[in-house]
């Protein structure tokens, strides 16, 4: 039986799908048969490459673009869900994946409000009001996972705005754990230590001294790598993990234990 005949097929929905960990995360939901919507900034051929990863792997993939910083633009974008399930041959979808993000290094010192606001909007007000419009759209005994980071436990000078806004989402995962219950929807939070990505530049993957450092101090002894976290989280959303709820579920290796 093909993907499109198969009514039963699963589907998430995964902010930030085009690359590093996102698309880490939808080709590992494709190895398990969960088809994906996913979303974009504004690379229009990285989303293709990943529609195609996503196809090899025998699952179908959606790309959309959407700025997750502009709530402005979110009924709109709702709009383009519906159609994007419908070509799935669904109405609702199963799975949301909040991990579009941007990093921040400055001192508490030089950062600007433009800065705090625009981490704000991304990384909390664009969460908690895309999930409340998506709602109506997953099926009861849905998952939620939003990624959080390591940097919500321990502290490195330079990111304290884009660390408090994990820490805030951290909390807001456990009231919709609390909120959404009733209607079986699990929520938790994955918070990644320091990974191999082109996040924040490239700085961890592409500076051997900053890899050599976050290896220093990790006890497995390197930096992650996005084969770390996406299989993680495909497995958190499975029915597997169905009684997990309401947790923080730290991938670092092992940083400052």
């Amino acid at each position: 039986m093909s993907a499109s005949q198969n009514p039963t097929r699963r589907i998430a929905i995964v902010t930030g799908g085009s690359r590093g960990l996102g698309r880490n995360t939808i080709e590992n939901l494709a190895r398990r048969g969960v088809d994906s919507l996913f979303t974009y900034h504004s690379n229009e051929k990285e989303a293709h490459a990943a529609v195609d990863a996503v196809a090899a792997l025998g699952a179908r993939a959606v790309a959309l673009q959407l700025d997750t910083g502009n709530t402005a633009t979110f009924d709109a974008f709702i709009g383009q869900v519906r159609e994007a399930l419908a070509t799935l041959g669904a109405e609702r979808f199963d799975y949301l994946v909040n991990n579009a993000g941007t990093s921040h290094h400055t001192p508490i010192a030089e950062t600007t409000e433009a800065q705090v606001d625009a981490l704000y909007n991304v990384h909390f007000k664009g969460v908690f009001f895309l999930t409340q419009k998506l709602l109506p759209l997953m099926n009861d005994g849905g998952r939620i996972v939003n990624i959080s980071s390591g940097l919500a436990r321990f502290s490195m000078p330079g990111s304290a705005p884009y660390a408090a806004m994990k820490g805030a989402i951290e909390v807001l995962t456990r009231y919709f754990a609390a909120e959404f219950g009733p209607r079986g929807i699990t929520a938790n939070t994955v918070a990644p230590g320091a990974i191999a990505t082109d996040f924040s530049g490239g700085m961890v993957r592409d500076n051997p001294e900053i890899n050599k450092r976050v290896a220093s101090f990790t006890a497995l002894g390197r930096v992650g790598e996005p084969d770390d976290i996406g299989p993680m989280i495909a497995a958190l959303l499975s029915d597997e993990n169905r009684w997990v709820n309401g947790q923080r579920i730290e991938a670092s290796g092992g940083m400052f234990v």
